[in-house]
C-alpha cells in the first residue's frame, strides 16, 4: 500500500512538474536584473568616478557607448541616433550553402535570416526556418554599428554596397560582403560580413581608415539583437522552452533575462570576454565579442514591445594616417552542441537542460554516441532507455521485490481490515506486526522509485531541448520525434502498460485509492497524447521494461512462496 502511495505521489508531482513550468511561462517570478561589473571582473556598485560604470541611456535604439579611460567623456550614440522608424535602403541578398539572409544598407542590418537545412515543418520542407525577419508581430533582427564623438555610423546610417546578390560560389569556403561609408572629412568605414562553408557564425568587422589630420579617432563597436517577445504560447502541450536573452561571464555563468525582466530593468555589465545570448526553442543567436578583451554588455525596453541586447567592444583609436579594425562575430543558427562549442567557450550552454544539467548532459552524449553506431534517433531512445534500466536493474529488482511480497501478504491484509473495521489505530498497529513478522519492509521499494525521478526528468529535457530530434525519423508512421504521434498509438500504448503495472501490483485496500490508481493510466494517456513522440517513446519502452523485470520477479517470489 505504501508503494502505491508513492507511485501515487510521483505520479503526480510529475504532472505538478508540467504544471509548474506552465506557471513559469504565464507568471514568471524571476526578479529584475541590474547588474554592473568591474573592468577587472568583480561585482560593484555604480559610481560616479568608476571607470567601470555605463553612461547613461542613448535615446532611441542606439546603445549609449560606456565610459572607460580611453573613451572621451559622455559619448554615446551619434546625432539622429534614433529611435523606432523602419526606413530601409536597398536590400543585398547574401547566401551561403547553409544561410540565406537579407542585408539592409541602412545600417548594414540583418533584417532577415534563413536556415536552409531546417524547414519549418515536414509538410513544407521548402520553407525554412526564419531565425530574423522584419514581420510586425516577430520582429527579430541584428544590428551593428560604431559608437563615438565623429563619423561613427551607427544602424541607422547608409553604406554603399558594390553588388546586390553575394552567392557562396562552388569550391570557395569564404564570402565577404563589404559595406562602405565615408565622411566629409574623408575617415573611411568599410564594414564586412565574413561567411564560410558549413558555418553559422559570421565575422562582421569594421576597418576605419582614418586620414592624415590632427586627431585620431576613438570609437566602439555594437552588436546588438532587436526583436519583439514571440507571439503565441506554448511550443507544445504542457510543454515550456526559454525564450529570452542569455548572459554569460566568467563571474555569472547563464544568467536568463527574459523580457519581463528588459521591461523592469536594464541589465549593465563590463566584464573579460563573455557573451550575449537571444534563444529559443532548437536555436540560438549570440553575439561573440573578442574572448580576450574586456566587454560591455546590455539589455534596454526600446518600448513598442521591442527590446535590445547586444554587446560593445573595447574603444578603438586610430591614428591620423592609419587605419584599424574591430570585429565581433554572430553565430545564428541551430542549438547543436558541437556547432556552439566551436563556436566559443561554454556557449554550448545555451543547449537549455534546466537544473539537471549534471545528469542530463552526460544522457545526451550517450544518446548521441549511440546514434553514431545505429544512425536512428528513435531507435537511440530505445538502446538508452536500455542502458538506463540496466544501470538501475538492482535498485528496480529490490522495488519489485517489495511490491510482490506485499501483493503475496494481500489476503492477510484484507483479513486484518475487516477485523478491525474502522478502527485504524488497531489496523495500521496490527499491519505493522505483520510486516515485521514476514519480514517485509512497506517502504523497501520508495527508494529506487525516488533515485530515478531525477534522470527521468533529465531525460525529459534531452529529448525535448535537442535539436537533433526535430523532424527526426523514427519508423512508420511516426516521421517526426519532435512532435506528438499524429496517430496517438503511443500514447495509447504507454496508457496499457500503465494499466498492466497496476495489475501487477498490490491493490489498495481502500476503496477510493483503488478508483485514484486505475483512473491513473487514463490521466497519463490524456497528459501524454501532445507528447513528443519520442518522450512517448521512452516510457513505453520503460514500462514494457519494467513489466518484463517485474514479472519476473513476482512469479519467482510466488513460485518460492507455493
Amino acid at each position: 500500500m505504501e508503494n502505491l502511495r508513492l507511485i501515487l505521489f510521483s505520479a503526480l508531482l510529475f504532472i505538478g512538474f508540467l504544471m509548474w513550468q506552465a506557471w513559469q511561462k504565464d507568471y514568471p517570478t524571476s526578479e529584475p536584473v541590474a547588474t554592473s561589473y568591474e573592468e577587472g571582473g568583480g561585482v560593484s556598485a555604480p559610481s560616479a568616478d568608476s571607470g567601470a560604470a555605463p553612461s547613461p541611456p542613448s535615446q532611441g535604439d542606439v546603445p549609449a557607448a560606456p565610459r572607460d579611460t580611453a573613451s572621451q567623456p559622455g559619448a554615446g550614440a551619434p546625432d539622429g541616433g534614433g529611435g523606432l522608424e523602419e526606413a530601409s535602403g536597398d536590400v543585398i541578398r547574401v547566401e551561403t550553402d547553409v544561410l540565406r539572409l537579407e542585408i539592409d544598407t541602412r545600417g548594414g542590418v540583418i533584417r532577415t535570416l534563413e536556415l536552409k537545412e531546417y524547414p519549418v515543418s515536414l509538410e513544407q520542407p521548402e520553407v525554412p526556418v526564419k531565425l530574423f525577419q522584419r514581420s510586425p508581430s516577430e520582429f527579430f533582427v541584428a544590428q551593428t554599428g560604431l559608437l563615438g564623438e565623429g563619423f561613427a555610423p551607427s544602424h541607422h546610417d547608409t553604406f554603399v554596397a558594390s553588388r546586390e546578390e553575394y552567392v557562396l560560389a562552388a569550391g570557395s569556403d569564404r564570402l565577404e560582403v563589404p559595406l562602405v561609408a565615408e565622411s566629409a572629412e574623408g575617415v573611411r568605414v568599410v564594414k564586412t560580413f565574413v561567411l564560410e562553408r558549413d558555418s553559422y557564425v559570421i565575422d562582421i568587422a569594421h576597418e576605419v581608415q582614418n586620414p592624415a589630420g590632427p586627431e585620431p579617432w576613438q570609437g566602439r563597436m555594437y552588436g546588438q539583437f532587436q526583436r519583439t517577445p514571440p507571439a503565441g504560447g506554448r511550443d507544445m502541450f504542457f510543454i515550456y522552452t526559454y525564450t529570452g536573452a542569455i548572459l554569460h561571464t566568467a563571474e555569472n555563468r547563464y544568467e536568463k533575462i527574459d523580457f519581463e525582466d528588459m521591461a523592469s530593468g536594464a541589465v549593465s555589465a563590463t566584464t573579460p570576454g563573455g557573451w550575449m545570448a537571444m534563444i529559443q526553442h532548437y536555436f540560438g543567436s549570440v553575439w561573440i565579442p573578442d574572448a580576450d578583451a574586456t566587454n560591455h554588455f546590455y539589455t534596454k525596453a526600446l518600448g513598442g514591445n521591442r527590446f535590445a541586447a547586444g554587446a560593445v567592444t573595447p574603444t578603438l583609436t586610430v591614428e591620423p594616417g592609419s587605419s584599424g579594425r574591430v570585429s565581433m562575430e554572430l553565430y545564428a543558427g541551430p542549438k547543436a552542441q558541437d556547432r556552439l562549442a566551436a563556436a566559443a567557450e561554454e556557449l554550448d550552454l545555451i543547449v537549455d537542460y534546466g537544473f539537471l544539467f549534471i545528469i542530463a548532459q552526460p544522457l545526451y552524449w550517450a544518446l548521441d554516441f549511440i546514434h553514431d553506431y545505429v544512425g536512428n534517433w528513435g531507435w537511440s531512445i530505445v538502446l538508452i532507455t536500455l542502458l538506463i534500466k540496466l544501470a538501475f536493474f538492482k535498485l528496480s529488482a529490490t522495488s519489485y521485490r517489495s511490491m510482490a511480497r506485499l501483493r503475496k501478504l494481500q489476503p492477510k491484509m484484507m483479513a486484518l481490515k475487516e477485523r478491525y473495521g474502522d478502527d485504524k489505530t488497531k489496523l495500521n498497529q496490527a499491519m505493522m506486526d505483520l510486516y515485521k513478522t514476514e519480514k517485509v519492509n512497506p517502504l523497501g521499494g520508495c527508494l529506487p522509485i525516488l533515485v530515478q525521478i531525477p534522470v527521468f526528468i533529465a531525460l525529459y529535457w534531452v529529448l525535448i531541448e535537442t535539436v537533433e530530434l526535430r523532424q527526426a525519423d523514427f519508423i512508420l508512421w511516426i516521421n517526426d520525434l519532435s512532435v506528438y504521434d499524429p496517430y496517438f498509438v503511443l500514447p495509447l500504448i504507454m496508457g496499457a502498460t500503465m494499466f498492466i503495472q497496476q495489475k501487477l501490483n498490490p491493490a489498495p485496500m481502500d476503496p477510493l485509492q483503488q478508483k485514484i490508481m486505475m483512473f491513473l493510466p487514463v490521466v497519463f494517456t490524456v497528459f501524454f497524447l501532445f507528447f513528443p513522440a519520442g518522450l512517448v517513446l521512452y516510457w513505453v519502452v520503460n514500462n514494457t521494461l519494467s513489466i518484463a523485470q517485474q514479472w519476473v520477479i513476482t512469479r519467482k517470489i510466488e513460485k518460492d512462496a507455493g
